[in-house]
């Protein structure tokens, strides 16, 4: 589904309090490459370390996740856009391409793209991968950067 990539960082986030930190390293790869795919499974974290990352880019306006519009666009308070979308919900890559998504994902801006593995042959060729997973029965999540 995806190409091997090269992994960047691996990190072990115990709780919420390691958040910013997680968000901030993904920040410092994210200079170099501003289409980053958040892979794991329901629950595993994807939309909340979106939200630190968008907190830390200077993103005042509310963060959520867009499963039923597919896209949000944020701005930054250096008027940077991104672009994040929630591919959960959606049916067939069809639908992601009528709302443009090739034309997004080749803007240059960022693109935070929930659930990835749903449009896999709309994915550019170059991206971070990140992939959030969650122990058993903890809180602890693992989140791996691969550079693609």
């Amino acid at each position: 589904m995806y190409k091997t990539g090269v992994e960047k960082a691996r990190l072990q986030m115990s709780s919420l309090e390691d958040l910013p930190a997680a968000a901030s390293v993904l920040l410092g790869m994210a200079k170099e490459q501003p289409v980053i795919l958040f892979e794991g499974p329901m629950g595993a974290g994807k939309t909340t370390l979106i939200k630190e990352f968008c907190r830390q880019m200077g993103v005042k306006e509310n963060v959520s996740s867009p499963t039923f519009a597919l896209v949000n666009e944020y701005e930054t308070t250096e008027r940077k856009l991104i672009y994040h979308f929630d591919f959960y919900r959606i049916r067939n890559e069809r639908e992601a391409l009528d709302i443009g998504t090739l034309e997004y994902f080749d803007s240059g801006r960022m693109c935070l793209i929930e659930w990835p593995s749903l449009v896999p042959g709309l994915l550019p060729e170059h991206y971070l991968l990140v992939t959030l997973q969650p122990a058993p029965e903890s809180e602890v999540r693992t989140m791996t950067i691969n550079q693609v």
